[in-house]
């Protein structure tokens, strides 16, 4: 039970809430800590409960699920916690512009609401383990179709090696450690290692950020 992955529900609809609850509570290690119905609540719950992961409606009243996961994902509050969390947005809408802006404060990606069982057991276990639930690809996809206006380069990305640029660049378009290996002729063990300087140097949580990053810095 200790282990169980713990997840906070955040919807204004109670009637979801309840039907999702029902579909995470029967899946084996993985268990619902708490509800929330507003942004506010989200925030305060996620540091009374300390969540793993977050599966956070994007359209709801007082405070919305964008503000919400920028807020619980900001720099200090992220640096303040024992544990990590992870925000997984649902929307009624693909390509939505909410989900993007979410994805640019720091969510692991989206589900549709009307995502299978299967489908959002598979993602919380995704995401807990610090990947993207949504391709990326898809994220490039995504992003591409909601520009934001770019930024300066930081002058921390002249501490990458050459290699690590490559590496970089490879995974801000997508590519898996696998197909960055077989591109550049390194093993995945090695790939591994220069995805994780990469992310160090840079500040940077996971792959996801790697995309964000490259898009908001004109990288891709």
């Amino acid at each position: 039970m200790d282990d169980d992955i713990r997840v906070l529900l955040v919807d204004d609809q109670e009637l979801f809430r309840a039907g999702v609850q029902v579909i995470v509570d029967a899946q084996e290690g993985m268990r619902v800590v708490g509800v929330a119905g507003d942004g506010h609540e989200a925030v305060r719950a996620v540091e009374e409960l300390a969540p793993d992961v977050v599966l956070m409606d994007l359209r709801m009243p007082e405070l919305d699920g964008v503000e919400a996961t920028r807020r619980i994902l900001a720099p200090d509050a992220v640096a303040a916690r024992a544990r990590p969390v992870r925000v997984v947005v649902l929307t009624t809408f693909d390509l939505d512009d909410r989900a993007a802006t979410a994805i640019r404060h720091g969510a692991s990606g989206f589900l549709l609401k009307d995502t299978t069982p299967l489908q959002l057991r598979d993602a919380i276990r995704t995401v807990h383990a610090g990947n993207a639930v949504l391709a990326p690809r898809d994220l490039a996809t995504l992003l591409d179709s909601r520009p934001p206006a770019r930024s300066p380069v930081p002058r921390v990305f002249g501490d990458l090696t050459e290699k690590e640029r490559e590496v970089f660049a490879a995974v801000a378009q997508g590519l898996s450690n696998g197909e960055i290996a077989r591109a550049a002729y390194l093993s995945e063990s090695t790939v591994k290692t220069h995805v994780g300087a990469v992310l160090r140097k840079l500040g940077l949580r996971d792959r996801v950020q790697v995309v964000v990053f490259a898009h908001e810095h004109g990288l891709v």
